[in-house]
């Protein structure tokens, strides 16, 4: 089994592009196969710099490397595109020779000109029938044209009345009328294939058994059978994923930040708008409709008594909320659809990547395999080697899967849970370093116990918790004004005088100490645990009190509680006077 993963270099690769590089990788590793990852760069016009590059870093990064392709080796390459180039003419000229494409010699204009003709008659074939080629030209006029170096390509000559069938793994049996396929361009003037040609020679030399690809590229397989019938070569099996979809209005939408959303949708629509716009208006109406984030599909339909600016307005907020997402939709709608950054040109090309929001690798593949995909069984968290023994093509479905955030951001929160503590202590010593604390790796051990299931990313560790490493210099005021009372001072008092006196400061013993204080003098824990919290830490958020008191130290807790509890008289003292 030897499956591939083809993007183009044309920009950042996608989320869902990710998601079909896993889903070829995880069935090739199932059945001992091969993972190849070719590079799709006919396209020269499109090609952005450093495209190639972040591909391949983002699989580094997530992986799920191939086996073979650029930079790698292997006995099929190169596996650039652009440097197969010579592989490609032969197999384009075998179809005109063999009756089943053409040379076509059209200029862009008159090109257009049949193109729009086509359109205004339904005609479909008449590039074929009244363009300038070699089905319309003598053998003699084709020989000079070719002789003279005029511009020249060759295009497949689709077949009529015949119905091409497809035995997708995925969707099933799959039907295409032949009528309905157009004479693509199969080699451009430059001697460049187009994807159409290029992908089909490279799959068969590269000895390719499974196609896995986007849904987007279904209406091509007929065109690809076709090409393979008529070169004679074996065609590979076709297995074409379920598109990603945007995420419900509703995770996204609420009371709060309509207004946000109202505005930034309706600066969308002015840009686009052709003329001018009364942004006022477009911003109210669109916050109108944002309102009823519950029922948006009903909202948005279009009736016969809105005005032209209503149902443009409903039109793009159709376009913007529903449907495939979308590489604009992380910085429209707030979370990265990228693997890792992407710095373009401007901020308009600028979008933050997975792995910058703080995601684990495995973390974000395990959520992009259930887009799509599930196992059949209860079971959500899966590692690497569980995740290739359970899947299979057969549990792909044939309908989009809906992209849920929060759903992702779960999967992440679990896997830091259930990472080992000294795993984690050595991921946090750059980030502690870098900060300037100082902490030893038995330190982060014993906190990455106490928070880990406090964070969902690794960043939120320190920003969540600064207090393990710098000293508490804000306190939650509002909470000291509503719950500590002046009288209850010789208890806080009594309290640090029983634990400076401990001989073993670990969570068992401060525990028994402090609610063994408590119990016997009757007092109430609401009116004492949260104080000495926002003593430790500043706040009444946090991991375990008695586990936090223990790894900060006797010395530390002692120094803390004597330096809050004078500030928790000043601040009453302040309210009362």
């Amino acid at each position: 089994m030897r499956l591939r993963f083809a993007p183009s270099p044309t920009g950042p690769l996608h989320i869902g592009g990710v998601r079909t590089a896993l889903y070829n990788y995880l069935l090739a590793k199932k059945h001992g196969g091969t993972f190849i990852l070719r590079i799709e760069d006919t396209d020269q016009t499109r090609y952005v710099p450093g495209a190639e590059d972040y591909i391949v870093e983002a699989l580094r990064w997530c992986g799920i490397m191939p086996t073979e392709g650029p930079g790698i080796g292997g006995k099929h390459g190169p596996y650039r595109q652009s440097e197969r180039k010579d592989r490609y003419a032969q197999y384009a000229h075998q179809l005109v020779e063999s009756g089943y494409a053409y040379f076509a010699f059209d200029s862009e204009d008159e090109l257009q000109a049949l193109q729009e003709r086509a359109m205004a008659t339904n005609q479909t074939r008449l590039i074929r029938t009244e363009g300038k080629n070699s089905l319309t030209l003598s053998a003699e006029e084709v020989a000079k044209r070719r002789a003279s170096g005029e511009n020249v390509v060759i295009r497949f000559l689709a077949p009529s009345d015949e119905t091409i069938i497809i035995e997708d793994l995925i969707k099933g049996t799959v039907r295409f009328d032949s009528n309905t396929l157009d004479d693509k361009v199969l080699l451009k003037a430059d001697g460049m294939p187009t994807y159409h040609m290029a992908n089909i020679v490279d799959d068969h030399q590269m000895e390719i058994t499974h196609v896995i690809r986007g849904e987007e590229w279904l209406p091509s397989t007929a065109l690809h059978s076709l090409l393979y019938r008529y070169l004679g070569w074996e065609q590979p099996q076709f297995a074409h994923l379920p598109l990603i979809l945007k995420p419900s209005p509703n995770a996204f939408l609420n009371k709060r930040n309509i207004e946000h959303f109202g505005e930034k949708f309706s600066q969308e629509f002015a840009k686009k708008a052709e003329g001018e716009v009364d942004a006022k208006k477009v911003q109210n109406l669109m916050i109108q409709y944002l309102r009823d984030f519950k029922n948006l599909s009903a909202t948005l339909k279009l009736r016969d008594k809105d005005s032209n600016l209503q149902k443009d307005i409903k039109s793009f907020l159709k376009d913007a909320l529903f449907g495939k997402l979308s590489k604009r939709d992380g910085a429209r709608l707030g979370f990265p659809v990228f693997p890792l950054l992407w710095e373009g040109n401007g901020t308009e090309d600028a979008f933050a990547g997975f792995r910058e929001t703080g995601f684990e690798p495995w973390a974000m593949l395990n959520f992009l395999a259930f887009l799509g995909w599930n196992p059949g069984t209860e079971q959500e968290l899966f590692s690497q080697d569980e995740l290739v023994e359970a899947f299979s093509l057969e549990r792909i479905g044939k309908s989009g899967a809906r992209f849920d955030f929060e759903k992702g951001r779960w999967f992440n929160q679990q896997y830091v849970m259930r990472m080992d503590n000294r795993e984690i202590a050595k991921r946090l010593l750059p980030l502690v370093e870098a900060k300037g604390y100082a902490a030893s790796e038995d330190f982060l051990t014993d906190f990455a116990g106490l928070m880990k299931e406090r964070v969902t990313f690794f960043p939120e560790f320190l920003e969540s918790a600064a207090y393990f490493f710098e000293p508490v210099n804000a306190y939650d005021e509002v909470t000291i004004q509503k719950r500590y009372k002046t009288e209850n001072k010789p208890h806080f008092d009594a309290i640090s005088e029983q634990l400076s006196e401990l001989a073993t400061f670990d969570t068992a013993q401060i525990e028994s100490t402090i609610k063994g204080y408590i119990e016997t003098n009757e007092l109430s824990f609401g009116a004492i645990f949260p104080m000495l919290r926002i003593a430790l830490s500043g706040t009444t958020k946090g991991p375990d009190l008695f586990g936090m008191a223990a790894l900060l130290g006797k010395e530390e807790v002692l120094n803390r509680l004597k330096k809050a509890y004078a500030t928790f008289d000043a601040i009453k003292n302040e309210v009362i006077s």
